[in-house]
């Protein structure tokens, strides 16, 4: 059992038509047929969406994915129509809501390793495979991969975990041309933002990106390159064989799989709500990522 410790009523909007409310993101349509998507501060951890919520983390996710978008403009459209309030919505939306078009999305999350990690490293302990492409001996947790790799995942529903899948199963699924586009847009985002990141003092481990097509155009779509979505280690601290610290959620996971937390991750008992001082310090870490990618000062 997992999903929502406490799911939460949407809230109602006229001339929005609620669709969806997700780990981190509601989403409506407007009256055009355009996408509304809007980025609450929930925080999800081991497939639950926990009953605490980090202030400003939407606004954060929303700010850095304009500030990606803009950056990879040359490589790949994106999906943001409008940073404009739609009328009526609470002043809470803002800085938080995206108009955006409305895509056939694309059933895969595209994702991009360059570091080995996460269920990658588990796999690679298992087989010297990452989505059953070989590597070579020798890597171990945070090592530097020869050269970036693409390991789709399956779209999982709110509650339930993600699954690595082939590049041949993806293909199955898509169709070879799509899956090609996938693999050569995945690759080519990761290495852009990768460069970006380490002339910050930052490494982009590995990202998860969700594209859509508007016709025969493929879109990049969701959110992009954030902590939410991506895994940025500091360079300075860098050292395989071991976790690396990160700009992410790790400190939730840390605390809810220690004894301070009370929780059995292996129960089918949600988890509690956080502590004030694990709150401050992700939101805290968020705001560093933010800082230090982009350069501009949070306010």
């Amino acid at each position: 059992m997992s999903g929502f410790v406490e799911k939460p009523e949407p809230v109602q909007v006229p001339g929005l038509t609620h669709l969806h409310t997700g780990k981190v993101r509601d989403l409506y349509r407007n009256e055009a047929g355009d996408l509304v998507m809007v980025a609450s501060d929930r925080m999800s951890a081991y497939d639950w969406v926990l009953p605490t919520e980090i202030p400003d983390k939407g606004r954060v996710l929303t700010r850095l994915s304009l500030w990606w978008f803009d950056k990879l403009a040359d490589l790949v459209p994106n999906h943001v129509l409008s940073t404009e309030l739609p009328a009526g919505a609470p002043a809470d939306w803002e800085g938080r809501t995206l108009i955006c078009k409305s895509l056939n999305m694309v059933p895969v999350e595209a994702v991009a390793r360059g570091y080995l990690t996460g269920s990658g490293l588990l796999e690679y302990n298992e087989s010297r495979t990452v989505c059953g492409l070989a590597l070579p001996e020798g890597l171990t947790d945070g090592s530097e991969l020869p050269a970036p790799i693409f390991t789709p995942a399956t779209k999982a529903a709110v509650g339930d975990h993600d699954e690595n899948v082939s590049y041949e199963e993806v293909a199955s699924q898509v169709g070879a041309e799509t899956a090609a586009l996938l693999r050569q847009t995945t690759l080519a985002v990761y290495s852009r933002a990768r460069d970006i990141a380490r002339e910050r003092g930052i490494i982009l481990a590995d990202t998860k990106f969700e594209f859509g097509f508007e016709g025969d155009t493929l879109v990049l779509a969701d959110e992009v390159l954030t902590p939410d979505s991506s895994r940025f280690w500091p360079a300075a601290e860098w050292e395989p064989g071991r976790a690396q610290p990160s700009y992410d959620k790790q400190i939730v996971r840390n605390w809810l799989t220690s004894p301070a937390s009370g929780w059995d991750r292996k129960s089918e008992q949600p988890p509690p709500a956080l502590p004030q001082e694990v709150v401050e310090k992700t939101r805290a870490k968020y705001i560093e990522a933010y800082e230090l990618l982009t350069g501009q000062a949070w306010s």
